[in-house]
This record gives structure tokens, C-alpha cells and sequence, in this order.
């Protein structure tokens, strides 16, 4: 089989569920084009196939992010070997080890999106990082981790140390790198990505006027980041994603077959 016949008759052998799934990851990959949080094709968003299996998607290492389609995305599972390969490209490493090492550790991840805009490469690279002087910065008081800069992310004994690092929250700043968000959704991980880019992006904004920066205290800080989460616990997330999936749907339905 051909690789224009096996990305034509992927919908035809998998199940709803993982059709579902590789729906919502292509648009996940069409969304951050529109908003330009891509690196060509150097970062990877990727999603847990529904299942008992530790399988997951992920993107083919050589198509940018607005050429992502549901039937193109790679299946892998937790130890690397390709499982469905429609286009052929295989990819990343770097993406493998470190998605591999969210997705086998824990449970009730199901998405993780990692981005090198230059804001989170800015921010990441700051003494202090994450500043608390925005209302998008609050959304992480406290619920933000830091994982310290090793190189390419090739080396598998980097994985236990990712995950030490990333604890409990679901954002991660990783050092003189970029972002990372994961959710127990695509909705819920995109939800926190819109968040940390748009956090990272006003503090740059902020630093740039050379102004002394205000800070809310952290009675506050922590108001605003309980706040963010009742609108997760009450489903806000999902009406964030699906008002960007009717934009996508209306201007770039292609993400879908």
C-alpha cells in the first residue's frame, strides 16, 4: 500500500474514537498556525489514542502545521516503534522523547502541546520567568513548573527529570527552550496554551517599555488562578476551543480528512 492509499483509507481503519482524536489534534496543529505558534516544523502537539493502549499521535517530522491533517498524523507507542506512518516521514526524536515521557507517566494526561514562539523562548530565558503582572499570568500562581535546559531533548535518561520537574501541573516552562501544556483534553491543554503564550507575550509587551512593572499581591494572584480553574471545573474550555473550531471549520476545513 502506497502512501497516498494508506492516508486515503486511514478513516476507513481506525475507530471513531481515534477518528475523533486525530480530528481535533489536526486542528489543534491548524489552530497554531492561525495564531502563529509555530517553529516551521521543529514542535509537536500530541494526543493520546482512546484506549487501553499507550499509544499516541503525533505529527510527521517534514509537514508545517497547516499542512496537518487528521490521516496524516503518526500513531507511535510509549516506546517509540511507528504503528501507522500514512505519509511516510516518520518523526521527530526530540519530539518522541519528550511527549513518550508525559504520555507513559501519566494517566490522565491525554494532550500535550510544545511550542518555541518567541515569546515562551523569551520568557524561558529570563532569571525570573513567568511574572505575575498579568491576568493570563495568574492562570499558572503557582501551578507552573521549570525544567532546566540539557540540550536537544535526544537523550531517554532526560525523561525522569522532565517528569520530577513537571510534578503535578500541567504547564511547564522549559528553560532557554519554549512552552509546554498538557490536559486530560486537547480542549483543556489548548485552554493553557492560549494562557501561556498570551501571558509570555504581554510580559516581553510590558518589559519592553522599560517602565517599573506592577504586581498584584498574592492574595490576588491566587483569587485569579482559582478563578481560571472553576471555569475549567464548569467546561469554559470547551466553549474557548469550539468558538476557534467554527473560525477554523468557516476559513480551513481541509484539517478534517
Amino acid at each position: 500500500m502506497n502512501a497516498i492509499t494508506r492516508i486515503a483509507s486511514v478513516k476507513e481503519r481506525v475507530s471513531a474514537a481515534e477518528w475523533e482524536a486525530r480530528v481535533k489534534l489536526a486542528a489543534a496543529y491548524r489552530l497554531a498556525a492561525r495564531l502563529r505558534w509555530t517553529d516551521h516544523i521543529y514542535t509537536h502537539f500530541s494526543v493520546r489514542v482512546p484506549g487501553p493502549d499507550r499509544h499516541f499521535l503525533i505529527n510527521p517530522y517534514g509537514l508545517a502545521f497547516d499542512e496537518i491533517t487528521a490521516s496524516s498524523l503518526v500513531k507511535v507507542d510509549i516506546d517509540g516503534t511507528l504503528l501507522d506512518d500514512p505519509t511516510g516521514l516518520g518523526i521527530n526524536r526530540a519530539g518522541y522523547v519528550i511527549h513518550s515521557a508525559i504520555h507513559g507517566a501519566r494517566e490522565h494526561t491525554h494532550a500535550v502541546l510544545h511550542t518555541h514562539t518567541t515569546a515562551g523562548i523569551g520568557v524561558s530565558a529570563q532569571q525570573g520567568g513567568l511574572l505575575m503582572i498579568s491576568q493570563h499570568a495568574m492562570r499558572f500562581h503557582k501551578r507552573l513548573a521549570y525544567h532546566e535546559y540539557e540540550g536537544i531533548a535526544l537523550d531517554l535518561d532526560e525523561q525522569q527529570r522532565l517528569i520530577a520537574d513537571l510534578g503535578g501541573h500541567d504547564a511547564l516552562i522549559l528553560r532557554n527552550h519554549g512552552l509546554l501544556t498538557s490536559g486530560r483534553t486537547i480542549e483543556e491543554a489548548f485552554y493553557n496554551l492560549y494562557y501561556l503564550e498570551r501571558a509570555c507575550a504581554a510580559q516581553l509587551a510590558a518589559q519592553s517599555g522599560g517602565a517599573a512593572l506592577r504586581f498584584p499581591s498574592e492574595a490576588v494572584a491566587e483569587k485569579a488562578a482559582r478563578a481560571f480553574e472553576d471555569a475549567i471545573a464548569q467546561g469554559r474550555h470547551h466553549s474557548h476551543w469550539d468558538a476557534y473550531l467554527r473560525q477554523l471549520e468557516r476559513d480551513d476545513p481541509g484539517f478534517a480528512r
